[in-house]
């Protein structure tokens, strides 16, 4: 039997990464990070939890059962860097080896260290390219041609915000930007932009022009559309082929109830 270790985040991919490799019958060795993740994730015969700072355990964990394949999947908060976490040696060393704190620099670090102990790291969407976004209208909503502008906006704003590794998503209305994420992540992204311009705000969220698909592809789901519903958004616009868009079905019917646009777009 194949065997793939996993290392688990909070939100629904690792959960569908289960669900993939078990249909194939793929063996999973799961290390998950938080108390937080899915129930079917922690209670995975093969799981046990590690702190992200305890590296060397998680690297041991998974040669100790032999697993030479592994995928990161699930969100990790940004603002953990800013917490008193206790890094282990081996943490110690990929962190010193850095050029600075940026997510990017920091995850491809912890990659290339993974694979120098001959383990290696898998592309996130490997068995879960059906849940890549396309580049299509999802909603019976959609932008008009005064949106259009504000979008196309919103689409440069999020690009170089991607290009300095600061965020992915900004929030813009009236062809203005209103809000730019930062180390709070998406979702309070787009309540703070709902705050600061009221209704009617599109949020657009794009994937770095290098994306390393080991790293963090960006994803959307119900929690996402939700804020943009709270906010009394207009819609969110997201980059097609290189973002993974969950729970589709649950998620369209629920913007189409709030009359919300969900647009998929290729840059």
């Amino acid at each position: 039997m194949e065997k793939v270790g996993l290392i688990a985040g909070n939100g629904k991919l690792p959960e569908l990464f289960l669900n993939a490799c078990q249909k194939k019958g793929i063996e999973i060795f799961c290390v998950y990070l938080f108390e937080s993740v899915e129930e079917s994730v922690k209670n995975y015969k093969n799981s046990v939890k590690y702190s992200v700072a305890q590296v060397g355990k998680i690297i041991s964990y998974f040669k100790k059962n032999n697993v030479s394949h592994l995928i990161m999947l699930g969100k990790v908060e940004k603002n953990l860097i800013f917490s008193n976490l206790k890094f282990d040696l081996t943490a110690t060393k990929i962190l010193l080896s850095t050029k600075n704190k940026k997510d990017k620099n920091i995850l491809k670090a912890i990659i290339d260290y993974i694979e120098s102990e001959n383990i290696t790291v898998l592309s996130q969407n490997y068995l879960l390219d059906e849940f890549m976004a396309s580049e299509k209208v999802y909603t019976k909503a959609s932008p008009d041609k005064n949106e259009k502008k504000t979008i196309e906006i919103g689409i440069e704003a999020a690009k170089m915000l991607t290009s300095i590794d600061a965020g992915q998503t900004v929030v813009v209305k009236n062809e203005s930007v209103i809000a730019l994420e930062g180390v709070e992540g998406t979702d309070k992204t787009i309540l703070r932009g709902g705050e600061l311009a009221g209704k009617k705000c599109i949020v657009v969220k794009m994937a770095r022009n290098d994306q390393d698909y080991r790293i963090d592809i960006p994803t959307i789901g119900l929690e996402t559309v939700k804020k943009v519903v709270q906010i009394n958004g207009r819609g969110i616009v997201i980059e097609a082929d290189k973002m993974m868009f969950i729970d589709k079905e649950e998620v369209i019917d629920f913007a189409n109830k709030n009359k919300i646009f969900i647009v998929g777009i290729k840059f």
